[in-house]
């Protein structure tokens, strides 16, 4: 996945969106493209974006680290906002 993507552009939504503007927005996605349902070939990838971007921004704590520090706020470290 490119790490330059803007997690809510993935799920196009603005960034003041409510809680339940994202996990709408995230099950009509996730539904198109979810692999059981579409056999078109970047189908499996999208949706798996499109998970990543909503595990982020579902949760308060870890969509207001996105906000302040972009991906590496929320990154390999299991965003845990632990220092080093």
């Amino acid at each position: 996945m490119n790490d330059n993507k803007d997690y809510y552009k993935i799920l196009g939504i603005p960034r003041g969106s409510s809680q339940e503007e994202i996990r709408s927005k995230f099950r009509r996605l996730a539904l198109e493209y979810h692999p059981d349902r579409n056999k078109d070939p970047g189908a499996q990838d999208k949706f798996k974006e499109i998970n990543e971007a909503y595990q982020v921004l579902s949760d308060p704590n870890k969509r207001a680290r996105y906000d302040q520090y972009g991906k590496a706020g929320v990154g390999a470290n299991g965003g845990s906002g632990q220092p080093f």
